[in-house]
């Protein structure tokens, strides 16, 4: 490999979801490096709004996935994940939200450095007050992100497009300078 800056870039641009996983436990180690690049993740004026709930006990994994299916589908095999638990503070929603999807994608982007798969349950406004009760949150708190993490089964190792045909092309997407004209 080159130290090309797309060659060292490569491994971001393979980082995926992964919604199946083998029943091999996520180590313990793993599991607080993890947790850490979440919290080390930057935040809007560094407020660091998120806080996190490492959960390694299946039986609570099986009891929220099927309460939002199927965006919850991967909670059914994962074996260990993190809540991003998020403050419901009025005029900082969207700032907030933000620092929610950095914390998310950089903990997904650290299970694919040390070989685990990562992907989101999301959990739906209309279910985010049963899950607040499963984990005891005071009202003022909910959990929209669940960072599901686990072995990934061989089936969902494999590509799901063919060859090349994963993205729109980058000249679809990428421009430069301004917006092409019509």
């Amino acid at each position: 490999m080159s130290d090309s800056p797309a060659d060292l870039l490569r491994p971001l641009r393979r980082t995926r979801q992964f919604r199946e996983f083998t029943a091999e436990p996520v180590d313990r180690a793993s599991l607080d490096a993890i947790a850490d690049v979440g919290r080390w993740s930057g935040s809007s004026q560094n407020t660091q709004p998120w806080r996190f709930i490492v959960i390694a006990d299946s039986s609570v994994l099986r009891q929220l996935a099927p309460i939002g299916m199927p965006s919850t589908r991967s909670l059914q095999t994962a074996t260990a994940a993190i809540a991003i638990v998020m403050p419901d503070a009025q005029g900082k929603q969207v700032s907030y939200a933000f620092d929610e999807g950095r914390a998310a994608e950089r903990m997904l982007i650290a299970a694919e450095m040390i070989d685990l798969g990562a992907g989101i349950a999301w959990i739906r406004s209309d279910i985010r007050a049963a899950v607040g009760e499963i984990f005891g949150l005071p009202a003022d708190r909910f959990i929209r992100t669940i960072v599901v993490l686990g072995h990934p089964t061989e089936a969902a190792r494999r590509p799901k497009s063919a060859a090349g045909g994963a993205r729109l092309p980058r000249e679809e997407t990428v421009f430069e300078e301004r917006w092409p004209k019509g």
